[in-house]
């Protein structure tokens, strides 16, 4: 008799195959709310990591790091329009603490724009405040009627920059800059991961904001997720908010504001972007723990070949665990590293120890061979540079050969049930994407003919690349 796979084959259950992994992997459990999580400690070491790549990349950008309430009350919400709309339907409302009735009632904190601005137009007097650049790492929460663990959780946590700027150029280049130079570099380098940088169509962007950029990627099923945002808010928030300065002219000047984010989302888009059958595959960059180095069984010259190796892999700067759990049987920890998805697996055991050598098991590019102990720390490091440039390959090569270029919304239509389309936005126009929209099919992003982001929806030769999404 066959034996059971470990996981949902993605062939028969992607989203099948995505919770067993979510579950054997140990990233994370459904939490005691519906729609919440617990995100166990594998899980929340990968988020430790996405954090101390992106803060470095956000600090580089002249932000600094602070934090503000949980708790908003419900008036700002309302100052601005169309912020609220957007969010109504997602807000969870504190009307009792204490045992009483509050005089008025609390939002938890969906994002932070409008207690923000409360605070920026106190810390806002002259040009010489600006520009001022915040952000802070967070937990949100925003009640989802069709929660999936790290993609879509009533709870989630994230970082939310909010910056204010003395002119509009100055808040629309910002914005550029941390989607370009933070977001796209940080999903290309470090988590290998293959996106298309675009702007939002007026019916996808951002509440309240003039314009949305965001980096699309695409899923191992050829469906679309939204990884990270950027936005120009213009003077909506300054306006509802009194957020003014004093000008180098003496007149009193609104701000030009910006505000973006990027969340454990990028969790799940890890597991759905680089997993297999056999379980998680961690970017080298982005892992934790890069080489484990695993002892077959209980044996003294195999455990201190073990420690020694690691010290030498250490030294010449790769991150090293490891495992001499001997009382568990080798094939166990073996899989249970195959569905954690570390990059290289080292095995030793005495007749490895006896012939200087020890096996090395690659988990992304596959593979098994024998390697002299004295010469991995010379190969480690290259081949988990090979291994970080090869996951960035399969998701490009994924993304082309899944993407289709159409001319008509059936054609659309037909392209997202395996992949994304890719339309003129001049053929699809407003009407188009609401037809899109009756069919489950959205428009990600718009982008240029060259692959640069369009300056405008009306921008010549503008292409809408729609799909279906998580």
């Amino acid at each position: 008799m066959a034996k059971a796979p470990v996981l949902t084959p993605r062939a028969d259950d992607f989203p099948r195959w995505y919770q067993d992994l979510i579950n054997k992997a140990e990233l994370a459990d459904n939490g005691p709310v519906r729609g919440t999580m617990v995100i166990r400690p594998y899980g929340y070491g990968l988020w430790e990591r996405m954090q101390s790549e992106m803060d470095a990349r956000i600090k580089d950008a002249g932000v600094s790091n602070a934090y503000f309430p949980l708790f908003i009350p419900q008036s700002y919400l309302t100052r601005e329009a169309e912020h609220v709309e957007g969010f109504a339907p997602e807000l969870a409302v504190v009307t009792h603490g204490g045992g009483k009735e509050l005089e008025e009632p609390v939002v938890v904190r969906p994002t932070s724009e409008t207690i923000i601005n409360e605070y920026f137009s106190k810390w806002v007097q002259s040009y010489r405040d600006l520009p001022l650049l915040i952000n802070q790492w967070a937990n949100v929460v925003r009640w989802e009627l069709r929660p999936r663990v790290f993609l879509r959780t009533t709870e989630f946590l994230w970082q939310e920059g909010h910056t204010a700027h003395a002119t509009y150029e100055d808040a629309r280049d910002f914005a550029a800059h941390i989607h370009r130079n933070v977001y796209d570099e940080f999903m290309e380098n470090v988590l290998a991961m293959d996106t298309v940088p675009g702007r939002k169509t007026a019916r996808e962007r951002f509440a309240g904001a003039l314009n949305t950029l965001t980096l699309e990627a695409m899923m191992g099923d050829g469906k679309a997720l939204q990884v990270a945002t950027s936005h120009e808010l213009g003077q909506n928030f300054a306006k509802a908010f009194h957020t003014q300065y004093l000008s180098k002219d003496s007149t009193q000047e609104y701000v030009w504001q910006t505000s973006w984010g990027s969340t454990t989302r990028m969790i799940g888009a890890l597991v759905m972007m680089h997993g297999d059958d056999n379980g998680l595959r961690v970017p080298p960059r982005l892992a934790a723990t890069q080489v484990v180095v695993v002892v077959i069984k209980e044996d003294e010259a195999a455990l201190d070949a073990a420690r020694k190796l690691a010290a030498r892999l250490k030294e010449a700067g790769v991150r090293v665990q490891v495992d001499d759990r001997t009382d568990t049987p080798f094939g166990r920890r073996a899989v249970d590293w195959e569905l954690k998805g570390v990059p290289l697996r080292v095995e030793i055991g005495p007749r490895d120890v006896a012939a200087g050598t020890a096996v090395l098991a690659r988990r992304i590019a596959g593979g098994k061979e024998p390697v002299a102990l004295d010469a991995l720390p010379g190969v480690v490091p290259g081949i988990l540079e090979e291994d970080q440039a090869l996951l960035l390959r399969e998701s490009r090569e994924r993304r082309e050969s899944r993407t289709a270029d159409v001319t008509s919304v059936d054609e659309a239509v037909e392209a997202a049930a395996t992949g994304w389309g890719r339309i003129p936005w001049a053929a699809l126009g407003d009407a188009g994407e609401a037809k899109l929209a009756e069919q489950g099919v959205t428009v990600r992003c718009l982008v240029a003919e060259d692959g640069t982001v369009p300056e405008s929806e009306d921008a010549p030769g503008t292409v809408a690349l729609v799909a279906r999404a998580y």
